[in-house]
């Protein structure tokens, strides 16, 4: 089984930057047990979310050539808890991209309260590595359409027009 941190993105800036969206829910297993009476969303889990917003980031700026893989977090601050009804919102910034990989500074917000801030940097590894053969970036990330997430609506000249006829 796959676990998604992201429930869709609001916002994409192709090679720049992008906001997605986790909503916070009691219906969510984890949130039984940490913390029993008291249940907040896990400091690891947001930053599962801040990583899976900034890799889909690169991987989307290279049209996901790359296997865009976790290679560090070098700094992580977490400033408040997010709770059962909260919607926290993503919001990651391109700051680096080469064919080695890549880095990405991620913020984590409830409305106007900062609740994580994040640096986290990526590894591009080729899919043609024997090493790695088992490994299929789609499985990751990108597997079942899972892209469609990123259809926030970017609107051209066609779109437009089609939108309102």
């Amino acid at each position: 089984m796959r676990w998604y941190w992201v429930d869709k993105f609001i916002e994409f800036n192709s090679g720049v930057s992008a906001r997605a969206v986790k909503n916070v829910s009691l219906s969510e297993e984890h949130m039984h047990d940490h913390f029993p009476g008291f249940p907040v969303m896990p400091a690891s889990l947001m930053i599962e979310g801040m990583a899976q917003t900034g890799g889909i980031l690169l991987g989307e700026k290279n049209d996901f050539v790359y296997n865009v893989i976790l290679a560090k977090v070098p700094k992580v601050e977490f400033h408040s808890l997010a709770c059962p009804g909260d919607q926290l919102i993503y919001s990651a910034t391109l700051e680096n991209a080469s064919e080695e990989g890549g880095s990405v500074k991620v913020t984590a917000t409830v409305e106007d309260r900062l609740v994580a801030e994040a640096e986290i940097v990526f590894v591009h590894l080729s899919s043609d590595d024997p090493q790695l053969s088992r490994i299929d970036q789609k499985n990751f990330v990108f597997r079942m359409n899972l892209l469609d997430i990123l259809n926030v609506g970017k609107i051209d000249g066609d779109a437009e027009s089609s939108a309102t006829a």
